[in-house]
């Protein structure tokens, strides 16, 4: 099972992140925010809110609960092989 191991965030919305199985990835979360809303949602798209990532059981979480599972963030991201 994969897990995400680091998330970095950077400009626009955007997570650099280190996966379990040697990739790196770059997360793009105002495509993914573009198509879903509800109440967890909606808290994301505040840029400091969105820089409280954190990382649990390989997943990305936030401060109110929002979990983003790490198989589902892997298929989002563009990935490529850690140098």
């Amino acid at each position: 099972m994969i897990k995400v191991l680091n998330a970095r965030p950077i400009s626009n919305f955007k997570l650099e992140l280190d996966f379990s199985d040697h990739t790196q990835g770059m997360f793009d979360a105002a495509a993914y925010l573009a198509t879903r809303s509800g109440p967890l949602l909606d808290k994301l798209r505040d840029d400091a809110y969105f820089a409280r990532v954190f990382i649990d059981a390989g997943a990305l979480c936030w401060p109110n609960g929002l979990e983003i599972s790490p198989a589902k963030v892997h298929e989002l991201s563009v990935v490529h092989s850690a140098a």
